[in-house]
């Protein structure tokens, strides 16, 4: 099972663009897929228009059980190989901006109620998953940081403009910091969304960025496209999307979920879990 953080501090993006793009690559690959939506804003929720659910996120964040987990997914309308953890604004009220080492394994904990390891999904009332994307929200408070103690791998959102520039730095530098907690944690990459091809400004930031980061910047941007906005409005993958940007966009995203992929670390969430910060 592959575990991945999509961040950025900060917002509009597209962090969100970014989860769903992935999901939408790993349906057409035939994985099946859990997005965690841990933004209070909900927007992957939202688009993704999962099925009624018991409880939410917010929920499972409270006291981490299976039961609760199991609970808080919902099937999203894409299908049933792309279930939902359902997110809520009340999500908000585990995120404090100082939190304690019981705090941060939060989310470590509840993922590992996760079937894995050839473990029978029925034991727990949790299906099993081949990839679990976290949606975090842009700020760097305890929802963000119990997500990069989950996980092993971190892909960073940014645009190419200054103030966005500026957000991957301090999104990079919150990887770095939270290795004390997560040895295994590493930055999978930056990932340059909305960029236009004829904007100085743009391939300036783009250089910037390279300078800064090396060959942690992702090779394949994303160009600015006005399907990424009729896909999501239309309710439906990007994937599934049949226009000359559409495609692009599709591409690049079949590339960073193979890059997930061929990046697999050996080490479990119940190993997460074991090691996550307590009290």
């Amino acid at each position: 099972m592959h575990v991945t953080a999509v961040l950025s501090l900060k917002g509009g993006v597209g962090k969100t663009t970014v989860v769903l793009g992935l999901a939408g690559a790993a349906l057409r690959a035939g994985l099946r897929t859990l997005v965690v939506d841990l933004d209070p804003q909900g927007n992957a929720t939202t688009a993704l228009e999962p099925e009624p659910t018991e409880t939410t996120i917010a929920h499972a964040m409270e006291q981490p059980s299976a039961a609760l987990l199991a609970s808080s997914i919902g099937m999203s309308a894409w299908g049933d190989e792309v279930d939902v953890l359902v997110g809520s604004e009340d999500v908000e009220r585990h995120n404090h901006p100082d939190p304690n080492s019981q705090r941060l394994g939060r989310l470590a904990r509840l993922l590992a109620a996760l079937p894995q390891d050839g473990e029978d999904a029925t034991e727990t009332g949790v299906a099993a998953y081949d990839l679990v994307l976290i949606d975090c929200p842009p700020s760097l408070g305890q929802l963000t940081r119990s997500a990069l103690v989950a996980v092993d791998r971190a892909v960073l959102v940014t645009e190419p403009t200054i103030f966005a520039v500026s957000g991957v730095q301090r999104a990079f530098e919150a990887v770095q910091a939270e290795r004390e907690n997560n040895p295994d944690l590493q930055p999978l990459g930056v990932l340059v969304n909305k960029y236009r091809s004829r904007s100085s400004e743009h391939e300036f930031r783009v250089a910037e960025l390279r300078e800064l980061f090396g060959p942690l910047v992702l090779s394949g941007v994303l160009p600015d496209r006005s399907a990424v906005q009729q896909a999501q409005g239309a309710g439906v993958p990007i994937q599934r999307w049949d226009t000359p940007g559409a495609r692009e966009i599709a591409s690049q995203f079949d590339g960073l979920l193979g890059r997930i992929v061929r990046s697999r670390s050996g080490r479990s969430h119940r190993a997460r879990a074991r090691h996550a910060p307590d009290a």
